[in-house]
């Protein structure tokens, strides 16, 4: 486990996740002499380069989102993946976030500030934690980020989702305690809000709920989750070239722009006519369904082909934030955390209200009204030859499908599709059908690093391959 903290400046989110994290153990900043307030700074970005930048890449193509036509990329897409395409990912984890977010709760102690900003530091860890959990399995907890610690032991990956619910009730509680908000502007997500970062802890543990398929929990700890949109949790960017949202700076000025394309199968799920879908059969719109708005929200047709949308106020803008926690998940983790819990008329209830959202534009920036159609559903669209049902399954897997194909969708670019593509894969009449890429097998999991394998003797052995499911997802 490498231990250097590194403290970044913000103007480092330009660069790509690479760029990032090259020459961590050459040049570590001392946490020992910064305030927590700058450490805390750096952990948040770093946050952002882990969940925004080549770990959701990566993620977009084993789930679907993306296809690799060049170089690496499309090395990634025919599932030639090795141990060393992983240590970068592994330090975003342990060295960007989780030891960034630990100097800063240890410092803001020194510093006599605690309350609020532990709070935030501990979600922020828990979220960086869970996704590591998520994608690899077996992880370093406990021992994580202590830089007097080589070789962290590892936590079996149902361990450390119960640990992760563990942490989030103690932000919760941290956060209530009405003091120690951070300096003004050190906290780049919500400026510190204490009630909005509540949210967003119980949205966090209905994210892990449902990784864990515990959807009784997930659905009760949504219903205190991210109430407005106000209260996700984004990554802030800007229009300067150093402070460039990451998918803008991927797609847009970075020489490999042409090696990573939107798969047809994304872009034909809301692909409105010939025009811009490579198969228009597989459209998901209909008679109260409009999805070009969305379409032109997220993709554009460039020179390489379709791609995500670089243009002023679409997805992939310069300066368009990235969602971490939000709104959207919470609303769909109501939908079918409700379905698989409360059943087919609260699951109906929470999909048209996500609607509705949609209907008013949502999270679409570039929309124009005459673009977006989000009519509510009735429950007779879901019977056998309704619109939502026309292969004759029941009507409860037809509200299903739709809600998780609704999840697909909004979880485009982000590392929660993965999560959702493995989590339902059994689920054979419902799941959203993502077909390999090549040979018969879907990716289960990201593979330890070649940098863990080498330096600590407790990595799982053996090591897991590629295509062997998390526990979670056995």
């Amino acid at each position: 486990m490498k231990k250097a903290i590194l403290l970044f400046p913000a103007v480092l989110l330009l660069a790509s996740c690479g760029e990032l994290v090259n020459g961590l153990n050459e040049n570590p900043n001392s946490p020992t002499t910064a305030s927590y307030q700058y450490i805390l700074t750096g952990a948040e970005v770093g946050n952002i380069v882990l969940q925004t930048g080549e770990v959701a890449r990566k993620a977009g193509i084993f789930c679907g989102y993306y296809t690799g036509v060049d170089r690496q990329h499309l090395g990634f897409s025919q599932y030639g993946v090795t141990t060393s395409d992983f240590d970068s990912e592994w330090n975003n984890v342990y060295v960007d976030v989780v030891a960034n977010a630990l100097a800063a709760e240890m410092a803001a102690e020194e510093e006599g500030v605690g309350g609020v900003t532990t709070g935030i530091t501990q979600a922020v860890r828990a979220m960086a934690l869970g996704t590591a959990a998520s994608l690899w399995g077996d992880i370093p907890f406990d021992e994580a980020g202590q830089p007097d610690i080589e070789s962290p032991a590892f936590e079996g990956q149902l361990s450390a989702y119960t640990k992760l619910q563990n942490l989030l009730d103690e932000a919760i509680t941290n956060l209530a305690a009405g003091s120690g908000r951070p300096t003004s502007g050190s906290e780049i997500y919500l400026d510190g809000d204490p009630a909005a970062w509540t949210e967003v802890a119980h949205t966090l543990k209905a994210r892990y709920y449902m990784h864990t398929k515990e959807y009784d929990k997930a659905y009760a700890a949504a219903q205190n989750g991210i109430s407005s949109p106000d209260n996700s949790l984004l990554g802030p960017h800007g229009t300067a070239a150093e402070n460039a949202n990451l998918n803008y700076s991927f797609f847009a000025v970075e020489v490999r722009q042409s090696d990573l394309l939107t798969s047809g199968f994304m872009a034909s799920l809301i692909g409105p006519d010939a025009t811009t879908s490579p198969d228009p059969s597989n459209y998901r719109g209909n008679a109260k369904t409009n999805e070009t708005g969305r379409y032109n929200f997220l993709f554009r047709t460039t020179s390489f082909g379709i791609q995500p949308n670089t243009t002023a106020n679409a997805f992939a803008a310069r300066n368009a934030p990235s969602p971490l926690v939000t709104f959207e998940e919470n609303s769909l983790i109501l939908a079918e955390a409700g379905f698989r819990t409360a059943g087919f008329d609260v699951a109906l209830g929470h999909l048209n209200d996500y609607r509705a959202y949609l209907a008013s534009g949502g999270y679409m920036a570039n929309a124009a009204p005459g673009d977006v159609q989000y009519d509510a559903y009735e429950a007779a669209d879901f019977e056998n030859g309704g619109m939502e049902n026309a292969d004759g399954i029941s009507a409860d897997n037809a509200l299903l499908r739709e809600i998780l194909e609704e999840r697909y969708v909004t979880f485009f670019g982000q590392i929660e599709g993965f999560n959702d593509t493995r989590r339902t894969e059994r689920e054979t009449a419902v799941r959203v059908p993502v077909a390999p890429n090549t040979g018969s097998s879907l990716p289960q999991r990201f593979l330890y690093p070649t940098t863990e394998i080498d330096r600590n003797p407790n990595v799982p052995k053996p090591v897991p391959g590629f295509f062997e499911p998390t526990p979670v997802n056995k």
